[in-house]
């Protein structure tokens, strides 16, 4: 294809799509659009196989502002994004995160839970007796205490609320054209267009980068250095006869953790070592981790598990900024019509209604409005300030 878009978006998974509509919705904008996506079937996409996660336990006051911006979006997601009267079904259980802490712990649970409360988050301080009465199955062992989110954290359909985005945004009037990027049009501090694989060249005025794990890529065709590097996670599912009422997403602190799905669980953790989270694109699934390394940790903190069922496996990928694992958003300083929509290491997909609002307000006003977001800014990987996010699952 050739021509010109005043908007050209690098990906078009949930945060791309994200973006696309809430530009597209946005009166001030009445330009073109397009969304570049090189598989529209979503296969293979971060999204598609995340646990579709949504929590307001972290350490930044701005990923917490986000987060309450989030609950407020799904919660009234047939006001945003219904088609035609169609109002989209992401299936948002809300049954809230248990984040585990021992002595070792405790300080960060705490210095957490204030900051947490000061933003507006509705959450509680277990101690271990509270926890073994709330959660009779939950074994307290080596536990000082948890922290419970009461209202707007649990989980969704990952895959739907994504269709729901590119949906509304087609219907708005952005093109979505299956291809890929392969190069930056750069002419000196701007980007004059963007190169595709099977399309040519597209002149525009704005690119946005949201190609999730391959974001680094992107921004290298611009001449750009981004440290955002795709990781791979391996998701496994399980079965137990015995029932964990009223079980929420329990993260151990060991890293594992565990939710409900379906009539049966499923859990994850992230490697212990740097060294054994290398750069990875595919998704391969090692199946033996299961066994030797989740059942253990799932046995001794939920007697119960010890009998459990193992199921099927898949693996996807965290768009993973090694910097300090928060999220990169809005322009090059030295580019400034290339923006950054990336590096979300894991919580994209909670993020994507608050960051496709922000990088809409960039592009129309050239500020942020509804939230300032912009400690997260490119500037601070130049100024070597990381912002660090503690609660990283």
């Amino acid at each position: 294809m050739s021509g010109r878009y005043d908007v050209v978006v690098v990906g078009g998974g949930v945060i791309g799509s994200a973006i696309a509509y809430f530009l597209a919705a946005e009166p001030a904008f009445g330009g073109s659009l397009l969304v570049v996506e090189k598989d529209p079937s979503y296969a293979d996409s971060s999204t598609a196989r995340s646990v579709g996660g949504i929590r307001k336990q972290f350490s930044n006051p701005e990923n917490i502002d986000i987060s309450n911006f989030a609950e407020r979006f799904f919660k009234a997601i047939g006001d945003h994004l219904s088609v035609d009267g169609e109002v989209p079904v992401v299936s948002f259980v809300e049954a809230g995160y248990l984040f585990l802490a021992s002595p070792a712990g405790l300080e960060v649970l705490h210095r957490n839970h204030e900051v947490q409360r000061r933003r507006g988050a509705e959450v509680a301080l277990l101690s271990v007796a509270e926890l073994k009465a709330r959660f009779p199955w939950l074994s307290v062992a080596g536990l000082a205490a948890g922290s419970l989110g009461l209202s707007g954290e649990g989980w969704l359909d990952p895959y739907a609320l994504m269709m729901a985005f590119r949906r509304k945004a087609r219907s708005l009037g952005a093109v979505y054209v299956k291809d890929q990027a392969v190069g930056m049009l750069r002419s000196g501090g701007r980007i004059d267009g963007v190169r595709l694989k099977e399309g040519g060249e597209v002149a525009c005025a704005t690119v946005v980068d949201a190609a999730g794990p391959r974001a680094a890529e992107v921004a290298a065709m611009a001449g750009l250095e981004l440290p955002v590097r795709p990781r791979k996670r391996y998701v496994f599912s399980f079965s137990c006869d015995s029932r964990l009422e009223g079980c929420p997403l329990v993260v151990d602190p060991s890293g594992l953790y565990f939710r409900p799905e379906g009539d049966g669980f499923i859990c994850g953790i992230s490697p212990a070592e740097a060294d054994d989270d290398p750069d990875c694109l595919d998704l391969e699934v090692d199946e033996g981790l299961f066994e030797d390394r989740h059942w253990p940790l799932l046995a001794a903190r939920v007697p119960a598990f010890e009998a459990l069922r193992q199921g099927r496996a898949w693996a996807g990928h965290y768009a993973y900024n090694t910097f300090d694992q928060n999220a990169v958003l809005g322009p090059h300083p030295e580019v400034s019509n290339f923006l950054f929509a990336n590096g979300f290491s894991g919580h994209g997909l909670q993020q994507s209604p608050a960051v496709g609002r922000a990088i809409s307000e960039l592009i129309v006003f050239g500020a942020y409005r509804s939230l300032d977001l912009s400690r997260l800014s490119y500037r601070r990987l130049i100024q070597g300030q990381p912002l660090r996010e503690l609660n990283i699952v």
